[in-house]
């Protein structure tokens, strides 16, 4: 790869899931895109953390920013690491939050650590271990929030897409507790409509944020659902506000809505789990 118009050139090292390459952002100076095996996983901005490049990471980020009172800080926990770009913007917009990364490559941790530095001074720690193995061994309502974003390659695995991995990711929630998880779906969005079953089964509140054309099928793309353990949590009008801001906008379902589009999917059990689908032939490298 070539290097960029400011100099640095893209990094491309083995790790322990592929290759990966952090790429240079030609246009913002200290903004970097992480790619592993060819499909892009994260982009970072170092200078502004704020910043998200993709719009499912903002989409994650609304339901961050409603978690809590604005600015307060947060017991998060985040399932899969990438280049940490939700913990570096929960600590950019909330200040002295806990947070707990948990990724399974110890070797792309130590490169992203490497040559994208963390925050000074944020409690932020990253465990390298399974995502499902680290939720069962966590203490009850040890969080405010979980944000999973697991992925191998570009499918989520079938470990973390079971009723009962949910039932333990509620376990680990506080009583007002969020989870967020994104979903990479293609049409007719199956796997995301057995997603937003298997989160009904175990939560009391749900909704699903996605791209128009995302649900009506018309592109591969991204999908996420939220939740909460308490009857009527969500806030739901700030997130739906927030979606509709989106440079894409997108729209929420919630309550009837949701109703139609779970269209009778039933919840995914361990016993017969799969991942989620693999992108279109021609969409990645």
């Amino acid at each position: 790869m070539k290097a960029s118009r400011r100099g640095p050139a893209a990094i491309i090292e083995p790790v322990d899931l592929g290759t990966a390459a952090l790429v240079p952002d030609r246009d913002r100076p200290d903004g970097w895109t992480l790619l592993v095996d060819g499909v892009a996983q994260s982009h970072v901005d170092l200078n502004d953390p704020t910043y998200l490049e993709f719009e499912y990471m903002r989409k994650l980020a609304a339901v961050a920013d409603a978690a809590g009172p604005s600015g307060s800080p947060l017991r998060v926990l985040h399932l899969g690491g990438g280049a940490l770009t939700m913990p570096r913007y929960v600590e950019a917009t909330r200040p002295r939050s806990r947070q707990r990364v948990v990724e399974r490559d110890a070797a792309l941790v130590t490169l992203v650590r490497r040559v994208l530095p963390l925050p000074r001074g944020a409690d932020l720690r990253v465990r390298v271990a399974d995502a499902r193995a680290a939720v069962e061994s966590t203490r009850d309502a040890a969080y405010d929030l979980v944000i999973a974003d697991v992925y191998r390659g570009a499918q989520m695995p079938r470990t973390v897409s079971s009723v009962e991995f949910v039932t333990q990711v509620a376990r680990v929630l506080g009583p007002d507790g969020m989870y967020a998880v994104n979903v990479a779906d293609m049409p007719p969005l199956a796997f995301s409509r057995i997603q937003a079953a298997t989160l009904r089964a175990t939560f009391a509140d749900v909704c699903v944020i996605a791209e128009a054309g995302t649900l009506r099928g018309r592109r591969y793309g991204n999908v996420v659902l939220a939740a909460t353990n308490r009857p009527g949590g969500l806030p739901i009008e700030r997130l739906a506000a927030a979606a509709r801001r989106d440079p894409f906008p997108s729209r929420l379902l919630h309550d009837e809505s949701l109703d139609r589009f779970i269209a009778g999917a039933h919840p995914m059990t361990d016993v017969a789990a799969q991942d989620s689908p693999k992108p279109p032939p021609g969409l990645l490298p």
